[in-house]
């Protein structure tokens, strides 16, 4: 596992709407330790998923250094998994060649890609869609599938953009208990961008607010894990997080 840090890092870009360069990220510096899973929040705007595309290496960064266990990072890479808000998942291939494609880009064999496939897919509890297509599972398996398919890859960071943004209330719970269950078993490094503030603490050992491109705090999360909603909706402490971070971004 390695550590990624983020040193000063800015962001700007010529708007050709506004005629000028637009700066979408300020001089943010975060250090993300092995196995950590890191919320980000904040309002619309706020450069959450440019910092998440600088990262994963979709976009060049304009000033500092984004650092993989110490190396520059310049494009994007297996060590770091992508999982997005859209399901982008193949749908001419079965749950089980999805979830195998990136071992299969890596050359791993097919008997050993399949075998890694029908590990995580039983993880998510999807081992009886093995053989199903896309369009034959609910938006909440896609999901499962889209989340199992970047791990199986086995990145060293897991960034995740509103993963669960698309599906209803009570499949988005079921999700994040889900995904907190897998990341306790596998421990990925995981940054997770999200706009739902009480999702940020579920999820999270530590959630960063963004405002207008910079870090504005960072907050520890200090409650017991497993995290299982009907638990944490009764929680005091849990109620005082989220409070907290409300106000901090709707401050910002």
């Amino acid at each position: 596992m390695k550590t990624l840090s983020l040193r000063n890092l800015g962001k700007t870009y010529f708007d050709p709407y506004a005629g000028a360069h637009v700066t979408a990220v300020h001089d943010v510096s975060l250090d993300v330790e092995p196995g950590e899973f890191i919320s980000v929040v904040g309002p619309s705007g706020c450069g959450k998923t440019t910092i998440l595309n600088m990262i994963a290496g979709f976009i060049p960064y304009s000033k500092g250094d984004i650092l993989l266990d110490g190396k520059p990072v310049h494009g994007p890479g297996p060590e770091r998994g992508v999982v997005f808000q859209s399901f982008a998942l193949f749908p001419w291939k079965t749950v089980l060649d999805n979830v195998g494609f990136g071992p299969k880009m890596r050359g791993v064999p097919k008997a050993e890609r399949d075998r890694i496939a029908r590990e995580y897919l039983a993880l998510a509890g999807l081992s009886h869609a093995a053989h199903r297509y896309p369009n034959e599972l609910s938006g909440g398996m896609q999901q499962r599938v889209g989340v199992v398919r970047a791990l199986a890859n086995n990145p060293d960071v897991l960034l995740m953009d509103e993963p669960f943004a698309s599906v209803d209330a009570q499949t988005r719970m079921t999700l994040q208990e889900e995904l907190t269950r897998i990341w306790q078993e596998r421990k990925p490094t995981v940054i997770f961008i999200t706009h739902d503030v009480s999702e940020a603490v579920f999820l999270a050992n530590r959630v960063v607010v963004l405002s207008k491109g910079r870090v504005l705090d960072q907050i520890a999360v200090d409650l017991p894990r497993p995290r299982v909603w009907d638990d944490l909706v009764k929680d005091d402490h849990f109620k005082q997080l989220s409070a907290r971070v409300l106000q901090m971004v709707r401050a910002a």
